[in-house]
């Protein structure tokens, strides 16, 4: 292969490379709305756009790279419900005249706008089919063409699709009722919290496992308490960061600040731990859109639990 092959591949791989990091927020909105997860869903995003990078040499045509990795996205998500075992299935009412023009009519843009809202979780009340064509439809303003393509539908079938789900999902948000009351911090986050409030950086460092690992998202993995010790030294240059603990999908979680002031988190943390050590570290700083449809709720006792010593 001459050196000028090499120089063009070279440069139609970095595009890739690129275009797929910026499609990135909008497929964490659908992936995390199928999998009712905004932390499952970026699991999903991260795992299609490493099969992109994998299959970058198949990839000719870089202009066709959202719609691969929204299918390959869409299948991945599956197999996980799948293995979860909450598929459902309903048998498909008429299409109820849904429109697709550039300017609906107004009960098309509130059904989107109810959509939109539509805290994420609840999505998954409705059957997976259903849910695909909601938030193609209506979350992420999809042409009922590129939706029918992408499942493997007929244009009629997924107007009566999104009809169906349109009236399901107006039901379960009239039902819905407030989302749990977050738990207490537990002592080994509210440790962790108040160290790196305190930046006692060896603190942390202390509460390592020695097979600790680090993900990042968009950056390699690492692994191991000298590598992942790291990542507080690149914390240690960072000015103002201020952690609070929270929950978020049942999971206890770390609010992350910029600014003590600022009335929403920029990202959060998410840490595993074993036999009182750290396991797993996630950190969300790469991928704040995260965060942008995250049903977060700080703890109870946050405020003190965030400045003990």
């Amino acid at each position: 292969m001459s050196e000028g092959q090499n120089s063009s591949d070279d440069a139609r791989r970095t595009e890739l490379i690129a275009r797929a990091e910026e499609l990135r927020p909008e497929l964490h909105r659908y992936c995390s709305r199928l999998m009712g997860s905004v932390i499952e869903g970026e699991d999903v995003v991260q795992d299609a756009v490493t099969r992109a990078l994998v299959a970058a040499d198949e990839l000719q045509d870089v202009q066709t790279l959202r719609a691969w990795l929204f299918r390959v996205a869409h299948n991945r998500a599956l197999d996980l419900l799948r293995s979860r075992a909450i598929r459902s299935a309903e048998p498909m009412d008429a299409a109820n005249n849904v429109a697709d023009e550039a300017a609906p009519d107004p009960v098309e843009i509130l059904m989107r706008q109810e959509a939109i809202k539509t805290a994420v979780s609840r999505f998954t009340e409705l059957p997976v089919i259903q849910r695909s064509v909601i938030i193609l439809k209506d979350v992420l303003d999809e042409p009922l063409a590129e939706i029918a393509g992408l499942l493997d539908l007929t244009v009629d079938s997924v107007k009566a699709h999104l009809a169906r789900g349109r009236a399901r999902l107006r039901e379960i948000n009239l039902a819905a009722g407030d989302l749990p009351a977050p738990k207490p911090t537990s002592e080994a986050v509210a440790r962790y919290v108040a160290l790196f409030n305190r930046r006692d950086w060896d603190g942390l460092r202390a509460l390592l496992a020695g097979d600790v690992k680090l993900n990042q998202s968009t950056h390699p993995v690492r692994v191991g308490s000298a590598d992942v010790g790291m990542f507080f030294s690149i914390y240690a240059k960072i000015d103002g960061v201020w952690l609070v603990p929270a929950w978020l999908e049942g999971r206890e979680i770390i609010a992350v600040y910029e600014n003590r002031e600022d009335p929403k988190p920029s990202y959060i943390m998410w840490l595993k731990w074993r036999e009182g050590k750290i396991s797993f570290i996630r950190d969300y700083r790469y991928v704040r859109y995260v965060v942008a449809d995250a049903e977060l709720a700080l703890a109870p006792d946050a405020e003190r639990k965030a400045s003990i010593g």
